[in-house]
């Protein structure tokens, strides 16, 4: 029987975001026109597949059982993202902000799961590992961002 406990709670809400960066990053290669930034979001949606195995283990390592799908945030912010684009076109510039923004809010959740006093020391180190690529992926975006707007 699964147990559901502080960590079990935390990673798999971590998993579940992870989830719907994965989905974004997909949608995002499909969408967008410049094939250098179709391949940066490939090998950035692998990156965080990687990631949730991590997270994973974790959760089974805890007596738990790991989500395995997005969250009903991202499902909202994806449609979001549909929308915009079916509005504004594939356009390469709006499909990086949307990116940066959804970093922007992983970013958040990583930061205050590694905040949280009361994670063990095994669900911490999954999380810190899990971080180097959400911090690596979102720095990406914000520079690739900035620099897009500068043109």
């Amino acid at each position: 029987m699964a147990t559901t406990n502080g960590d079990t709670t935390v990673l798999n809400t971590l998993i579940a975001t992870l989830f719907d960066s994965i989905d974004g990053y997909e949608k995002s290669a499909a969408d967008v026109r410049d094939p250098d930034l179709a391949g940066k979001f490939t090998r950035r949606a692998e990156e965080r597949r990687n990631a949730v195995t991590g997270l994973q283990h974790a959760v089974r390592a805890a007596g738990g059982s790991p989500d395995d799908d997005g969250s009903i945030a991202g499902a909202a912010h994806r449609m979001f993202v549909n929308l915009k684009t079916a509005v504004t076109g594939s356009d390469d510039k709006a499909l990086v902000n949307e990116i940066e923004r959804g970093e922007d809010y992983l970013k958040e959740k990583f930061e205050a799961a590694l905040g949280n006093a009361d994670l063990s020391a095994t669900a911490r180190t999954a999380v810190q590992t899990a971080w180097s690529s959400v911090r690596a992926g979102h720095d990406e975006m914000s520079r690739l961002k900035h620099s897009m707007a500068a043109r």
